[in-house]
């Protein structure tokens, strides 16, 4: 992929007020949200592969990153995030795997809790990522653009549920500083975007409707029917909801028999990548520096320039020698 000077003067502009004034991302409820019963969720006991999971997989299997191999490293790291050797694993979250199935066990009873973003109302991650490649869409998901991300993993940082996943290799990186910068494009469910703004429900829904019918483990529609549906059951079953205030609340909701203090304890006690923590704030507000990051951005900024000024003159120098035969 090529960059044009006047493409690149536009990435720029755009990574520059992404830097001072952050993205569009208050906190503004969507359009629609997703409440998942654990009370429900068996894991799809005896298949080889839960539902959800094979439907995501294959609904967005064009989108899975290709690397292009050999992956160097960027300074000043000496490692990369590759995934692509193990993309049929499906016991967490990677770049070929946007949701999972994480097991636990409490006083001898298996719970199953479908994992994914949890498309946060004030999403951190789209407001703290430093190139504006995430923007969070009016049906309430937040979207990764792969045409604008570094995998500079910002979003990861800052999510509290660490979601995004990184693959090396690809992205626009390569094309502008593959040895010092980003190191990939970062991966997470959008609830199939193309689905939704069209009013249709993502694929793990309707997956998971198609085995289990009217006692199916995921509820997706408009927000606030679906929230009225989680509280009138909590009240009325005695359940317990996680999701509606956590990180000032998601487009996500789970219910469960079981308290999610418990849920988070023993998911910590087996120091499992993907946490469930209760208690979360949103910190976005108070973590926002502008003053920082017109600094940062000016030396980023500067240090993009010489690169790419090093390679035009190269290219130039290149070109004279060959007219000059």
């Amino acid at each position: 992929m090529k960059i044009s000077r006047r493409g690149f003067l536009a990435f720029s502009s755009t990574l520059l007020g992404s830097f001072l004034l952050g993205n569009q991302a208050e906190a503004i409820e969507g359009k629609y949200a997703t409440i998942i019963d654990l009370t429900k969720c068996d894991g799809c006991k005896g298949e080889i592969m839960p539902r959800c999971v094979k439907a995501c997989r294959e609904y967005n299997r064009d989108r899975f990153p290709e690397p292009k191999k050999p992956i160097p490293p960027y300074w000043p790291r000496k490692s990369y995030e590759d995934w692509s050797d193990k993309r049929d694993k499906i016991d967490t979250l990677t770049p070929y795997n946007w949701i999972f199935v994480q097991k636990i066990n409490i006083d001898g009873q298996e719970v199953n809790i479908p994992r994914r973003c949890m498309h946060c109302d004030n999403p951190p991650c789209v407001r703290e990522c430093p190139f504006g490649a995430l923007t969070k869409g009016p049906e309430g998901n937040s979207v990764i653009n792969d045409k604008l991300c570094f995998g500079g993993a910002k979003c990861r940082d800052v999510c509290p549920w660490h979601i995004p996943q990184r693959q090396a290799g690809v992205g626009i990186y390569l094309d502008i500083l593959p040895k010092y910068a980003g190191g990939g494009v970062m991966y997470k469910c959008d609830l199939c975007k193309d689905r939704i703004k069209k009013g249709e429900e993502p694929a793990c829904v309707i997956a998971c409707r198609e085995r289990l019918g009217d006692k199916a483990v995921f509820m997706f529609g408009r927000r606030k029917e679906v929230f009225d549906m989680a509280y009138s059951r909590a009240k009325a079953e005695g359940l317990y909801i996680y999701g509606n205030t956590q990180n000032g609340g998601t487009s996500t909701s789970y219910l469960s028999k079981i308290p999610f203090e418990t849920i988070e304890k023993v998911i910590n006690g087996k120091k499992d990548r993907f946490q469930m923590p209760v208690k979360i704030e949103n910190k976005i507000e108070s973590t926002f520096n502008p003053i920082g990051k017109i600094v940062l951005v000016s030396g980023f900024l500067s240090m993009i320039g010489a690169s790419i000024g090093a390679v035009l003159s190269k290219k130039s120098s290149k070109k004279e020698r060959e007219d000059e035969k």
